[in-house]
């Protein structure tokens, strides 16, 4: 009898403690989607990667498996800073996802500045060596380096900010587009309006998933030296939890836009809202795949005339 209770109460813990690393990923064990959890340097050439199981996390779309690499960032405090999917094949980012509320929005660090020898741009210290060019193939190409998780979006401490500027959490973009030419760009109007709905004090929290296209031939802008991928379109998928003034409970409201890569520094947001159903058939990505499936179909099908009134979109 004390056996049979012994095993029982093994196989017990053992099917809770699967369950919680169930999610919209739960194959990337199999599909080969690894990754790394820590801050923990990876310089060598292995090919030996721990499963991420911070997969589960609301901002995570379904990964894409294959040559994927997962790899998530996270401080000295245990917070996670943000989280890419890198094609060691392509060796190229196919998204970058974080969450954006009041304490990791605001604090007292500024835009990192490397100094004493440092690279502005870092190598992953978290991606294998053979993943990734052997150079910045961004310098000289007459593109930015753009940011997925943006350095304004990480101004909490030195140390998350700093992580941001990891090549691996770069696409390169047009100054024109990007924002860094002085009159601004498309991308970083978009990111502003994301960024203005947390304010300080709030309990909000952003889920946000931002990429270029590099699976589709049809969907790259064009490739520089060593197949170095231009994206032709840029996409971000935002997912708000939030709370109405005197009700208690939590409600989501979700919202994509969708770039072609081009100089643009018009204003209006209007002309590139569309729905995240309409954005997971243009990237073929499927977002915020973790909610439950009631809520995830509702906040996916809204016409992008009411995604402009629910987010008030200009």
């Amino acid at each position: 009898m004390k056996i049979r209770i012994s095993v029982f109460t093994t196989l017990f813990v053992f099917f809770i403690v699967s369950i919680m690393f169930i999610s919209c990923n739960e194959n990337d064990t199999d599909n080969g989607t690894y990754g790394q959890q820590n801050g923990q340097a990876n310089n060598t050439n292995s090919n030996i990667l721990i499963p991420n199981y911070d997969t589960h996390r609301l901002e995570f779309p379904k990964t894409k498996g294959g040559k994927s690499i997962i790899i998530t960032h996270k401080l000295k405090n245990g917070e996670v800073n943000y989280s890419v999917e890198w094609d060691a094949e392509l060796k190229s980012n196919r998204w970058t996802c974080y969450e954006l509320y009041s304490s990791n929005r605001k604090g007292g660090a500024s835009r990192w500045k490397a100094k004493d020898g440092e690279l502005q741009y870092p190598f992953d210290p978290l991606l294998p060596m053979d993943s990734y060019f052997a150079s910045d193939l961004f310098w000289g190409s007459g593109y930015d380096h753009g940011h997925l998780c943006p350095s304004a979006d990480r101004l909490n401490t030195d140390e998350a900010n700093k992580q941001t500027f990891y090549i691996s959490n770069m696409q390169p973009q047009l100054s024109k587009f990007n924002g860094s030419d002085k009159r601004g760009g498309i991308w970083l109007t978009m990111e502003n309006k994301m960024r203005s709905y947390i304010t300080n004090g709030t309990t909000d929290t952003l889920f946000i998933c931002r990429g270029g296209t590099i699976d589709s031939p049809a969907l790259i802008k064009e490739y520089r030296r060593d197949r170095f991928i231009i994206p032709g379109y840029f996409f971000s998928a935002a997912l708000l939890k939030y709370k109405v003034k005197g009700q208690g409970d939590w409600q989501y409201k979700a919202i994509g836009f969708w770039f072609k890569h081009e100089n643009n520094q018009k204003q209006s947001l209007k002309p590139y809202v569309v729905s995240i159903a309409k954005l997971e058939q243009l990237t073929g990505i499927d977002f915020f795949c973790n909610l439950p499936d009631n809520i995830e179909k509702n906040v996916e099908n809204k016409t992008p005339e009411q995604l402009e009134r629910i987010w008030n979109i200009q």
